[in-house]
């Protein structure tokens, strides 16, 4: 068995990066109600297509901030696994896939404003 109290500044930066992609799972979200809001709120004569790709905006993030907490959830207990067993393993996999939702929401996002 492992001694955790050795490694305290390496659970604690674990659990502060595990709050920061919380964090960033409610942003995700957030970007949802904004483009629901937004549609309903401020645009009265817009297109079946805006209106459509609005509700594609909004269940996305809800998706992927979803995916978020999950994957944030298993990185945190691999990487305390990895600790516990003074191993390193680069994060890349967590990376690509961040930047692929960040991509994909500002292209929804994008398509949203210039098509709705």
């Amino acid at each position: 068995m492992v001694d955790e109290q050795k490694l305290i500044q390496q659970h604690l930066a674990n659990e502060r990066t595990y709050l920061a992609w919380i964090r960033t799972a409610i942003a995700l979200v957030g970007v949802g109600f904004l483009a629901t809001t937004l549609h309903l709120n401020t645009i009265t004569d817009m297109s079946s297509f805006g209106a459509d790709l609005s509700v594609i905006v909004s269940l996305s993030s809800l998706f992927l901030g979803a995916m978020t907490i999950i994957g944030a959830t298993i990185n945190y207990y691999q990487t305390r696994r990895n600790i516990n067993e003074s191993r390193f393993e680069s994060s890349h996999r967590i990376i690509v896939f961040m930047t692929s939702v960040v991509v994909l929401l500002v292209l929804l996002v994008s398509a949203y404003l210039l098509f709705a």
